[in-house]
């Protein structure tokens, strides 16, 4: 039994899928079919029910599973510890972020953490708001970047980048030859917004404080599909502007303040208040803040 074995059993627990936890290990079915029998063999109990085309633990799967947890925990702690005798971040850290933050907030972060600690792997795990905050909550990441406000007391909260909202449309729409324009101007045209989130939320609450009444011709869950979609025409929307600025510099979106409302988009970084903090953690931190003070030196991009 070693730790490549314990990891593979997590991410088949994790997906309850073999193949699924073939492309999140980078190998084959067979292979992690193998890695699963030779377990089974060592421990003596079968770990998984496969019978019924589903993959689910066993009882013994399932107390296995508590035992492995807590060995790769105790590994990483392990290792944290040593390299902090050393005064030299080392080991892993894993944030979870959303698809707009992993594309337009956090590459710059990472590659300034990079040069100054590269012996730290950084693992990026992309999921919505909620999930998040679960996956910070079970430890499962150690930190969280999502949008203001969070309102779980179990957690440290830490403003990392200044954010807002604002309409995009196609530079050649009516909205789109303009610098502003208020929620009823808006409401007038077919809206392309995002499903859920705290995004939908507060324009769902602008929308019902002015008694509109708007067409959602579109309702996406990706920032990246709803920018498409707004750039082909099928209406307007509403976005983070720092999602936007290499589509406004080419021409493809127009940006439009919103004349009677201001949402705040702000970004934070989060972990429990009772987590341990590496060193390589701390720096993590650290560069976050350093980018929000440079961020806030510089206008905005309109």
């Amino acid at each position: 039994m070693d730790f490549d074995q314990l990891e593979t059993f997590l991410e088949v627990a994790r997906h309850a899928s073999f193949s699924r936890a073939g492309e999140k290990r980078f190998r084959t079915q067979p292979a992690i079919s193998s890695q699963i029998r030779a377990l089974e063999e060592e421990v003596g109990a079968r770990l998984f029910d496969r019978s019924g085309g589903k993959v689910s633990l066993t009882a013994p799967g399932k107390a296995f599973q508590k035992y492995v947890e807590e060995t790769l925990d105790a590994r990483k702690a392990i290792l944290a510890s040593l390299a902090e005798m050393e005064h030299i971040p080392r080991g892993e850290i894993i944030v979870g972020a959303n698809e707009g933050t992993c594309l337009h907030i956090l590459p710059e972060v990472f590659a300034d953490f990079k040069k100054q600690y590269p012996d730290v792997s950084v693992n990026i795990k992309c999921a919505d708001y909620a999930k998040i905050l679960d996956s910070v909550i079970d430890n499962s990441v150690d930190f969280g970047v999502v949008s203001l406000p969070v309102a779980d007391n179990r957690l440290t909260v830490v403003l990392i980048h200044r954010n807002e909202l604002v309409i995009i449309a196609p530079p050649a729409h009516p909205l789109g030859k303009r610098t502003s324009a208020t929620m009823a101007e808006v409401a007038k045209f077919p809206l392309v917004i995002p499903k859920a989130g705290h995004t939908r939320d507060a324009l769902d609450e602008l929308f019902r404080d002015r008694r509109l009444k708007p067409n959602y011709t579109m309702e996406l869950d990706s920032s990246e599909l709803l920018k498409r979609f707004v750039a082909a025409g099928v209406g307007v929307g509403f976005i983070a502007r720092s999602n936007i600025h290499e589509d406004v510099r080419t021409g493809i979106l127009a940006a439009v303040d919103i004349a009677d409302a201001q949402v705040r988009r702000d970004m934070a970084l989060v972990f429990r208040k009772d987590k341990a903090m590496s060193r390589a953690a701390l720096a993590f931190i650290d560069i976050a803040v350093k980018h929000k003070s440079t961020e806030m030196m510089v206008p905005s991009v309109k």
